[in-house]
């Protein structure tokens, strides 16, 4: 597989994929995603039977690492990601955690094509695709999904929604952020709805079945677990963010006191965020005249 020798255009929030800061705020925020979930797939009832796995758009590689560590019966778990650097971290971690010899990473961009054989997977996996997906992207990848997993395989989208907060300042901005977002064409509707509420239509749609939710409030209350975490992601949020509000909308004369609001809101005792996160998967079911063994066949 080529990869890009430099980083390029993207549809991604922060166009500069090589921002220090981003990477660091995606490597925090992964690992606080997973551990306020309960886990990498905390959902599923037998995660035992994905042995091959394909995380899209795996940023810093952290929920397909911890899947690897965390499942041994998984013999092949795949990350990739339009961004070089990302991938490269990724790469790093991996040898980190020693699980280098089940995990790979790839540069691969989602939107153009996935490069792996029909029924490849047991599992794809999808998190936080809105900083990337535009509402007009969703039917290209979710045929891509469908081809690429077996007949019986799952694919799992998690996705974020509302935010609540005791922070004015953290509230005002989660509002430009949304108001750009949906100016952009990341969400459905202008709400923090805009995905989580389109999700089942999505799998249905274009041909997922038995199709089932899980919807969780992670809380991030000052000197809780996870608060340190979410105050981290928040902080460099603030700065790397910035570039693609003013793309797409006013940025306030007063941003930066705005920031130093939210910092100091965030060290309050008591400060309290919730999130709420919505997970929706779906199983890949025979199309017609398609026998449910046809695409193992290359599998082993």
């Amino acid at each position: 597989m080529n990869e890009f020798r430099s980083e390029h255009p993207s549809t991604y929030v922060v166009q500069d994929r090589s921002n220090q800061d981003e990477l660091i705020r995606l490597h925090v925020q992964d690992q606080m995603l997973t551990a306020s979930q309960g886990g990498v797939l905390p959902e599923q009832p037998d995660p035992r039977q994905f042995e091959r796995v394909l995380d899209v758009g795996c940023g810093t590689g952290g929920w397909l690492i911890e899947a690897a560590r965390t499942y041994p019966t998984m013999k092949r778990l795949v990350g990739v990601d339009a961004s070089l650097t990302l991938i490269e971290y990724a790469r790093a971690q991996a040898a980190a955690a020693q699980v280098q010899d089940r995990v790979e990473f790839s540069v691969m961009d989602a939107l153009r094509m996935l490069e792996f054989p029909a029924g490849f997977f047991d599992l794809v996996n999808q998190r936080l695709g809105m900083s990337w997906l535009r509402t007009w992207d969703w039917p290209k990848l979710l045929h891509e999904y469908q081809r690429v997993v077996r007949v019986g395989g799952v694919v799992r989208l998690v996705e974020s929604g509302a935010i609540e907060t005791t922070s004015p300042a953290l509230a005002r901005f989660a509002d430009l952020v949304l108001f750009a977002m949906h100016r952009a064409g990341h969400l459905f509707a202008p709400d923090w709805t805009g995905v989580t509420g389109q999700l089942v239509r999505l799998l249905r749609q274009y041909g997922f079945q038995q199709v089932q939710t899980h919807e969780a409030a992670l809380e991030y209350r000052a000197g809780s677990p996870g608060w340190q975490e979410y105050m981290e992601d928040v902080q460099h949020a603030l700065r790397t963010l910035r570039l693609f509000i003013e793309k797409w909308t006013h940025v306030p004369s007063d941003y930066e006191a705005l920031c130093s609001h939210v910092e100091s809101e965030l060290r309050l005792p008591d400060f309290v965020a919730t999130l709420h996160v919505l997970t929706a998967w779906g199983t890949r079911q025979p199309q017609p005249d398609e026998p449910a063994t046809a695409l193992w066949a290359d599998r082993y």
